[in-house]
């Protein structure tokens, strides 16, 4: 994983350790259906006891490996130039996810990680590499993970769920693939705020229970092959988010994203809201639709800029890496 300057600035300022990245190999120890478009696989090894896992919204690097592993020979101190420099015919496909659950070693079970993989387009035979992989994934298959190697979290640790101290009012809104996100985010939010989360997915068999110590509501918006993908989520954003927000609040000036020469991600990295109840939003899925829910909190609605994370995860039409 790469990191940018302003992360290592960010690390400077904040006197954070940076991040060391490893490569770590594993096998599924567990598969389990959670979902009509979800799957969830449990990684284990001796190795993956040195991850260093940083809780809420974590990304990691998943390579599926084209050949035997003992063939790669990588190196650990740059797995990243090892990786680009393979031929094609034999590099592992790369794709970013999110760790669900770590479990640390204990004296008689190694560390695990449970994954959550949405099995985009496995039905109508339109499925990328990673969902088919994951859809046909069985107890002993062997893959790697790239993550960090030493303890600690925040944006070095490839997680981005940083809301002011001082928040008291959430807004956590995304389609399936951020789904694994934002139950990892609500399951360690504490008492004394109030969280809104509105998951868009794709059948009403993808629900799940989701509790935690906030004042939580969750509200599920499944297509069932009757709407476009984001349309639920951004009528229901839409009509969620005024209610949410401090009647003070009012329009601002807006500069929208490019999505053909820029990547749709920005986390703020100084978010402090007017007052303790104002709101808060952490935004990611597709992102053409992640655009358009951002540009409706601060354009329309008046949420600062400054409080609001947006991500996309995806692009419609693209895989990773283009």
């Amino acid at each position: 994983m790469t990191t940018d300057t302003s992360t290592e600035e960010r690390a400077a300022r904040t006197g954070l350790e940076r991040a060391s990245y490893a490569l770590y190999r594993v096998r599924i120890s567990a598969v389990q259906r959670i979902g009509a478009s979800f799957v969830r696989l449990t990684m284990t090894s001796a190795d993956l006891e040195h991850f260093g896992a940083g809780g809420y919204d974590q990304r990691f690097k998943v390579l599926l490996l084209k050949q035997p592993f003992e063939s790669y020979d990588p190196p650990q101190d740059d797995w990243y130039t090892w990786w680009r420099e393979l031929p094609e015919a034999v590099r592992p496909t790369m794709r970013t996810y999110t760790v669900r659950a770590f479990r640390p070693a204990t004296i008689d079970t190694h560390a695990e990680m449970d994954v959550d993989f949405v099995l985009h387009g496995v039905q109508d035979g339109h499925a990328g590499p990673a969902s088919r992989w994951a859809a046909n994934a069985v107890v002993g298959d062997e893959a790697v993970l790239v993550g960090p190697s030493n303890p600690g979290t925040g944006r070095m640790w490839g997680v981005e769920w940083a809301p002011p101290a001082t928040a008291r009012t959430l807004l956590l809104a995304g389609d399936e693939t951020a789904v694994p996100a934002v139950s990892a985010i609500l399951e360690r939010l504490p008492a004394g705020v109030k969280a809104t989360a509105l998951l868009e997915v794709p059948h009403a068999g993808d629900l799940i229970d989701l509790s935690c110590a906030a004042d939580l509501t969750v509200e599920w918006l499944p297509r069932n092959g009757s709407h476009a993908p984001g349309e639920l989520l951004q009528a229901r954003v839409h009509e969620v988010a005024s209610a949410l927000v401090d009647e003070a609040s009012s329009p601002v000036d807006f500069e929208d994203v490019d999505l053909d020469t820029t990547i749709l991600w920005e986390v703020p990295e100084h978010a402090e809201p007017a007052g303790p109840e104002c709101l808060y939003a952490w935004l990611a899925g597709e992102s053409g639709v992640v655009k358009a829910l951002r540009r409706h909190l601060v354009r329309d609605v008046g949420v600062p800029r400054s409080s609001v994370a947006f991500m996309g995860y995806w692009r419609e039409g693209r895989a990773e890496g283009e």
